[in-house]
């Protein structure tokens, strides 16, 4: 009889990397093509490399006193198009993206809790609970911006204490008001651990880059499973998730 896997879940700094691991070796394939999917949604955009930016010089042409109507017409145009453009990606940022990230980080729930990854919740956020995904996310960056502006530090204690926020978003279906207010009570006693996990995966991702390019997928994959890992525990400790069978803490 083949006994099921289980996983240790505890809200703690090793346990959460030490589960993530198990995690995403368990979904590694499903876990390794979210990641391209995301890579491929947030690389910046390449526009606008067919100019030849020679011909667009300004001072270049000011400067040799041959700055005529052509030159300001094609400097004005360069200017709106890069303005539509930046208009463009900045609506992107806001309203689309956040939508496959919050997504992504319930498929690494559900396979800390042994469900299997659906890809679906990248795109549901677009059918449903849009609006929240949107707002959450502007509210925990906006929060998280003034927080570093004023000393960094609170910037940090606020990151830390709304790192919940996406999932409580997308998994209990809480607005972003109660998704937030919910996080920094679930994070209350937990702020160094979660500093402590972005703190290490700086170097794990570091170490990805150091062990070719191709470790960076895994460091990604590991980071996400942790933090999915540790959201999860927290639930538990809470007494907010009741654990089944197959999810029990094993020694």
């Amino acid at each position: 009889m083949e006994t099921k896997k289980t996983y240790q879940l505890l809200p703690t700094f090793g346990t959460s990397y030490g589960t993530g691991w198990s995690v995403m070796t368990d979904n590694f394939l499903r876990f390794f093509l979210v990641i391209i999917i995301l890579g491929v949604l947030t690389s910046p955009m390449s526009i606008g490399n067919k100019f030849n930016m020679d011909d667009l010089n300004f001072f270049d042409h000011f400067s040799h006193g041959d700055f005529g109507p052509d030159d300001l017409f094609k400097f004005g145009a360069l200017g709106i198009f890069a303005g539509i453009m930046g208009l463009i990606a900045l609506m992107y940022a806001l309203l689309v993206l956040p939508v496959f990230q919050f997504g992504s980080k319930m498929m690494f729930v559900q396979a800390v809790r042994k469900q299997t990854p659906d890809f679906d919740w990248l795109v549901s956020g677009f059918r449903k609970n849009y609006l929240n995904i949107v707002l959450a996310n502007l509210l925990v960056g906006a929060l998280i911006g003034i927080g570093i502006v004023c000393l960094i530090i609170p910037g940090i204690i606020l990151a830390c204490r709304l790192t919940f926020t996406p999932y409580l978003v997308m998994d209990r279906g809480l607005d972003p008001i109660k998704a937030a207010e919910e996080s920094w009570r679930l994070t209350r006693g937990h702020g160094w651990t979660i500093f402590l996990m972005g703190f290490m995966s700086f170097f794990i991702v570091l170490a990805g880059f150091i062990c070719l390019f191709f470790g960076v997928f895994i460091s990604l994959m590991w980071i996400k499973s942790a933090f999915a890992t540790l959201y999860h525990s927290t639930l538990i400790e809470k007494g907010l998730y009741v654990v089944e069978e197959s999810e029990a803490a094993v020694v």
